[in-house]
C-alpha cells in the first residue's frame, strides 16, 4: 500500500472529535445566556435547565454515530458509563438523588468529563483512549457524591455545600438548643390581636400593598438599620403581624412549628410544635404557607396538609384537621402551599382534591368541614377574598384555570379554564368588572367579567407577555402595573398590557406597594433592600443597602425615626 494511502486509511479510522467540541461549548456557555440577556423569554430561561440535557444528547448523538471508532469501543464505552452512572447513584446523598440533581448536574457533568476525556486522549490507541475517558467520567459523576444540594434560586441553579459540613438545620438546632431560657417571655399584653394590621399572607387583600405608611427617602444619612438577628429552621413561610407580635411557620428537626416572636426584641414568646416533616429536592424542608389571623383566632397550613387553628395570645391548639383525608389525596409534589383565608365563621384552604374536594371550607370556631368546591388539583396560589361584579367572591386560581366561588355556600359563580401546571402567583383585582392573572410561560393577561342573564362571563383583554412574572406577585397603582418579568423589574400599563420600561435587575424578589407615597418597597433575591418610585416614565431607584442574613438566621431591618403611619408609629421590615 502507498504512503499516501496509508494516511488517508488511518485519517479514515482516527476518531473524528469536533463534533464532540460543539456541546462541550455550549454547556459551559448556556447557563450564563440568559443573565446577558435584556428580553428574558421563557425559552432564554430554559437554556438553564434544559441547556445540559441537550448537551448530553449531542454527546449520546456524537459517540454512537458520528465519532468514527470502532463498535465495540462505543458498546464499551457505553456500558462503563452506565455502571458509573449506578454507581454515583447509589452513593449520593439523598438531596442530590431525586431526579432534578442527577438529570440537571449528574449525568451533564460526568457525560461532559467523559468527552474531555477522551478528546484529551483520542491520540492513544483502540481501548486505551476509552479507559481514560472512563476514569475521566468515573471523577465527573463521582464528584457529587461529596455534595449536597441546598435547593435551588428561582434561576433554577442549584447551591450546593459538601456533605461533610454541618447542615445549616443542624446549625439551627444547635442554636435554638442553646438559647437562653431566660430571654423567653410567655406573653406581652394588650396586644391588639383581635385586629391584626397585617392579617397574613401579602396583608389584608392579599394585594401586596401597605396603606398608611410613607419611607424617607435619604438612606445615606440615615440608613435603615438592623434590630436584631434570630435563628430560625427552614421554610417557606412569610409572617402575620398584630401589633408586636409576629407569627410564622417553619421545620425544627422533626417538627413543623408554629410560632409567635416578639417584634421588639426577636424573643419566643410561644411555639406550638407537631410531628411532621415535608421535604422536596428543589423547595428543601418545611411549611409552605403563610399564618393567618382573625378575630383573635390564628390558622396555619402545614406542608404535609395539617390545619391548625391556635389561640394566638398563648399558642395553644383549639382544633386541628387534616387535608390528606378531607380531601382524599397526598401532598402535592411541593407540599400543601395554601395560606388560610378567613371569611366570617368560615376557614378556606384549596386543597385539590377530586370532585367538590378542590377547595374546602371549615367552621372556624369547630373545625368542622363546612363546603367544597371544585378546583384544580395544584396550585401554589392561596385563596382570595374579591369583590367581583357586587358580589363577595373567593378566587383561586389552579392549573385548570381561574375559579370564583361563592364563599356562603362553595357554589362555583364562574370558572375561566386556562390550562397550566404550575399557578404561582395570585389574581390581582383591578377594578370591578377586572383582574389579572398570570402563567410562567404566557405572562400575564387581563381578564374582563360581565354579567349576562344573571351569570358572570369573561373575555381576555390583552395577553401580555412583558410581564412574566414567575415567582414573584406584582402590584398596580394609578393605571400601571410593577413586578418581575422573569428576574427584572418592569412596568406595563394597565389598559394595554404594553411595556413601559425594564431595567432592575433584582432577581426573583418581592415587591411591595405603599401607595400613600407612591412608593415600592422591593427586596431582592440576593437580599438587597431596593426603595424605588412608582414611576411609570422610568425605573426610579430612590435607595439601596445590603442586607446580610446567615443560611440560618432572620434579620429585622428598620428605617429608624423614618416610618410613619397615621398614628407616627414605627414599622419593622424583614
Amino acid at each position: 500500500m502507498k504512503r499516501s494511502d496509508r494516511t488517508r486509511s488511518a485519517a479514515r479510522s482516527a476518531p473524528r472529535v469536533w463534533p464532540a467540541i460543539v456541546p462541550l461549548i455550549l454547556f459551559f456557555v448556556l447557563p450564563w445566556a440568559p443573565a446577558l440577556l435584556s428580553e428574558q423569554t421563557m425559552a432564554a430561561r430554559m437554556m438553564l435547565f434544559l441547556g445540559p440535557q441537550v448537551c448530553v444528547l449531542l454527546i449520546l448523538v456524537w459517540w454512537l454515530f458520528l465519532s468514527r471508532i470502532p463498535i465495540r469501543e462505543r458498546l464499551i464505552g457505553m456500558g462503563g458509563i452506565a455502571l458509573i452512572l449506578m454507581g454515583t447513584i447509589a452513593l449520593l446523598d439523598v438531596s442530590m438523588s431525586a431526579g432534578f440533581g442527577i438529570i440537571g448536574s449528574v449525568i451533564p457533568w460526568g457525560m461532559t468529563a467523559f468527552v474531555v476525556g477522551f478528546i484529551a486522549a483520542h491520540w492513544l490507541p483502540g481501548r486505551r483512549r476509552t479507559a481514560i475517558a472512563l476514569l475521566a467520567a468515573l471523577c465527573g459523576f463521582g464528584f457529587w457524591t461529596l455534595v449536597r444540594s441546598e435547593g435551588v434560586w428561582g434561576d433554577f441553579s442549584s447551591e450546593y455545600h459538601w456533605r461533610w459540613e454541618v447542615p445549616p438545620e443542624e446549625r439551627i438546632l444547635a442554636k435554638l438548643s442553646r438559647r437562653d431560657r431566660a430571654d423567653l417571655v410567655t406573653g406581652v399584653a394588650g396586644e391588639p390581636l383581635a385586629e391584626a394590621e397585617w392579617p397574613g399572607f401579602r396583608g389584608p387583600g392579599r394585594d401586596g400593598v401597605l396603606p398608611g405608611i410613607t419611607l424617607a427617602e435619604d438612606w445615606s444619612t440615615n440608613p435603615p438599620g438592623e434590630l436584631w438577628r434570630i435563628p430560625v429552621g427552614p421554610g417557606w413561610s412569610s409572617f402575620a403581624v398584630a401589633g408586636q407580635r409576629l407569627f410564622t411557620q417553619e421545620q425544627r428537626g422533626d417538627n413543623e412549628v408554629i410560632v409567635c416572636y416578639d417584634a421588639a426584641t426577636g424573643a419566643e414568646l410561644w411555639a406550638y410544635a407537631y410531628p411532621s416533616r415535608f421535604w422536596e429536592s428543589q423547595g428543601g424542608v418545611g411549611p409552605r404557607a403563610t399564618p393567618t389571623l382573625s378575630r383573635g383566632r390564628l390558622f396555619a397550613l402545614g406542608a404535609e396538609g395539617l390545619l391548625h387553628r391556635l389561640d394566638p395570645a398563648t399558642g395553644e391548639m383549639v382544633w386541628q384537621t387534616d387535608l390528606r383525608a378531607d380531601a382524599g389525596r397526598q401532598p402535592p409534589i411541593w407540599g400543601f402551599s395554601s395560606s388560610p383565608l378567613v371569611v366570617d365563621d368560615l376557614v378556606i384552604v384549596h386543597a385539590g382534591g377530586e370532585g367538590n374536594r378542590g377547595v374546602l371550607a371549615y367552621d372556624a370556631e369547630s373545625g368542622e368541614l363546612r363546603w367544597g368546591a371544585p378546583a384544580g388539583g395544584h396550585s401554589y396560589s392561596s385563596p382570595q377574598l374579591l369583590t367581583v361584579a357586587g358580589s363577595p367572591s373567593i378566587a383561586i386560581v389552579t392549573d385548570a384555570g381561574l375559579s370564583l366561588i361563592d364563599p356562603a355556600d362553595g357554589a362555583v359563580l364562574f370558572r375561566y379554564a386556562q390550562d397550566f401546571e404550575y399557578r404561582i402567583l395570585q389574581p390581582l383585582l383591578i377594578s370591578e368588572f377586572s383582574l389579572l392573572m398570570s402563567s410562567r410561560v404566557d405572562g400575564t393577561s387581563r381578564l374582563d367579567l360581565s354579567r349576562e342573564d344573571g351569570k358572570l362571563t369573561g373575555r381576555e383583554r390583552w395577553a401580555s407577555r412583558f410581564m412574566k412574572s414567575d415567582f414573584s406577585d406584582y402590584v398596580a397603582h394609578q393605571g400601571y402595573l410593577y413586578g418581575f418579568d422573569i428576574s427584572i423589574f418592569a412596568c406595563i400599563d394597565l389598559e394595554t398590557g404594553e411595556r413601559q420600561w425594564k431595567g432592575g435587575r433584582y432577581g426573583h424578589g418581592q415587591v411591595l406597594l405603599l401607595p400613600d407615597a407612591g412608593q415600592l418597597l422591593v427586596t431582592a433575591e440576593t437580599g438587597d433592600l431596593v426603595l424605588l418610585r412608582a414611576d411609570p416614565e422610568r425605573l426610579d431607584e430612590i435607595a439601596r443597602i445590603k442586607i446580610h442574613p446567615s443560611n440560618d438566621d432572620i434579620a429585622y431591618v428598620a428605617v429608624q425615626g423614618q416610618i410613619w403611619g397615621p398614628n407616627e408609629e414605627r414599622g419593622v421590615y424583614r
